[in-house]
């Protein structure tokens, strides 16, 4: 595996020659590689050769911009496995979940391929007589795309692939934790024939490569998915330049387990929500809102099932949840575990890191479970990013929308109910830009919009043809063969 940036087509070290260790989570005295330390010397070095790439790939007509994608699809369906297991490694994922994590890619590849034949712009009928409008969709230029590193693939092809099939070129700096995934990604490109200069890698840490992305002038659209805290420092920033700048933010979803409730489906969900990908998900259901009538036994059999999960190396055959994909992760859940029980809620599972035998090896956390959790505390409202969730009770559904919406969060939400009635006014009413009926808050299909309001984001959206506004400009244009002089909004 190459273990260099990818700039104008070639691979290559950063200037400066610096190199930062990568270790797996699950053994962290295995070391997967050494990546570039790269610095604004690099970056400039690939926004140089993307804004090159630019002049020549936004004449390449949409539909050959979209084979090239279907062909790079192609490529990761057989390197699929591969990928995956490389994943797995670096950031600690179950290996069905990194499969999927792929799998995603190669989806997302295929639909931006569709795309290139679409791109749809209007055809009106103008108010003057011999007198035509329509609008279409036009590139913007060089795209500075910053990715986290809980789905490597995934993320990094929702937005790379449709700034592409847009006409963009790409500069990707990927999660310094995933530097491998990344790199097998541009394997693929490479292979795939794209030109040199369209897409481009630069390695490195957030301060010495992110930051000098969001500040050059050449990089024209900035899209980021990470905390909410960065994401505004990038929102101030590109504000100041009116840099175009998409922001995929945090969460705080909660599923909501109404009295009617199927509740072994729920229970599913929750798991699934709660402790898939080891609860390291923006959309991870941190809140379960339950019915009273319901919450002793559904809280029951959750700490019963929960305890029952199975922690170990990813890449082993029926193990439930990885490690965190770090060191520094494991004080940081721990001591919201703290914070929730100096708050009075009662911790009912887990709370620590989990050492037993091979599980000394790596960076892992127990699943954690509260129970007599309330709205306004710490657990209830801030993000924590790991296997950790917090109980609270409702009387009603109106009262668990409630409780729902009062964070500053809106990504993903979940209703479980037989009510036609009761889901449908929580669709209706709930602040999120995902709302799950009878399923858990996790999960996406590439060809539906996906991002959240309030603090989540900053209104922008990916996948589905939502995509494509994020990283194309509309043009008008009006076409006059009158042969005169028509005066367009004059009252006549």
């Amino acid at each position: 595996m190459q273990t260099r940036n990818f700039i104008d087509g070639q691979w290559a070290d950063s200037h400066a020659g610096r190199t930062f260790e990568n270790r797996n989570p699950a053994r962290h005295d295995e070391v997967i590689g050494r990546w570039p330390a790269s610095d604004a010397g690099d970056v400039a070095r690939a926004v140089a050769a993307a804004a090159r790439a630019f002049r020549s790939w936004r004449l390449v007509p949409a539909p050959k911009r979209g084979e090239l994608l279907f062909q790079v699809g192609r490529l990761l369906a057989e390197r699929k496995e591969e990928i995956a297991r490389v994943m797995t490694r670096e950031m600690g994922k179950v290996l069905p979940e990194a499969r999927g994590d792929v799998q995603e890619g190669i989806d997302t590849a295929f639909y931006a391929a569709g795309e290139g034949r679409r791109l749809f712009g209007q055809t009106v009928q103008p108010e003057l007589p011999n007198k035509a409008g329509y609008s279409l969709r036009q590139p913007i230029g060089v795209a500075g795309l910053i990715t986290p590193w809980n789905f490597p693939l995934a993320i990094a092809t929702w937005k790379m692939f449709p700034a592409l099939v847009c006409g963009n070129t790409v500069l990707l700096k990927p999660a310094s934790d995933v530097p491998a995934s990344a790199t097998l990604l541009f394997e693929v490109l490479e292979a795939a024939g794209l030109p040199p200069g369209v897409v481009n890698l630069v390695h490195g840490s957030g301060s010495q490569v992110g930051d000098p992305m969001v500040a050059h002038p050449d990089i024209k659209v900035l899209s980021f998915t990470g905390s909410t805290e960065v994401g505004k420092r990038i929102a101030q920033q590109c504000g100041g330049t009116l840099k175009r700048c998409s922001l995929e933010l945090g969460g705080k979803n909660a599923q909501i387990v109404l009295d009617d409730a199927d509740l072994d489906l729920a229970l599913e969900g929750a798991l699934w929500g709660a402790f898939g990908t080891t609860g390291q998900r923006c959309t991870a259901t941190s809140r379960l809102i339950l019915h009273r009538k319901i919450a002793a036994e559904f809280t029951e059999r959750l700490v019963a099932r929960a305890r029952a999960l199975r922690l170990g190396d990813g890449l082993e055959a029926g193990v439930d949840v990885g490690p965190v994909v770090n060191a520094g992760r494991i004080p940081a859940i721990a001591e919201y575990v703290e914070i929730g029980q100096r708050e009075g809620a009662r911790l009912v599972l887990g709370g620590g890191a989990a050492r037993d035998g091979e599980l000394a090896r790596g960076h892992f956390f127990q699943p954690t479970v509260f129970d007599r959790v309330t709205p306004g505390m710490r657990i209830a409202q801030e993000e924590i990013f790991g296997p950790v969730v917090a109980l609270l009770t409702c009387g009603s559904a109106d009262e668990a929308v409630e409780i729902l919406n009062g964070t500053l969060y809106g990504l993903s939400s979940s209703i479980y109910t037989r009510d036609l009635n009761r889901a449908q006014k929580a669709i209706r009413d709930i602040e999120a830009g995902i709302v799950y009926v009878n399923g858990p808050t996790i999960g996406a299909e590439v060809h539906l919009p996906f991002g959240g309001v309030k603090e989540t984001g900053n209104g922008h959206r990916e996948a589905g043809t939502a995509a494509l506004d994020v990283f194309s400009e509309w043009k008008t244009v009006y076409i006059d063969y009158s042969g005169k002089l028509q005066k367009a909004q004059i009252d006549s």
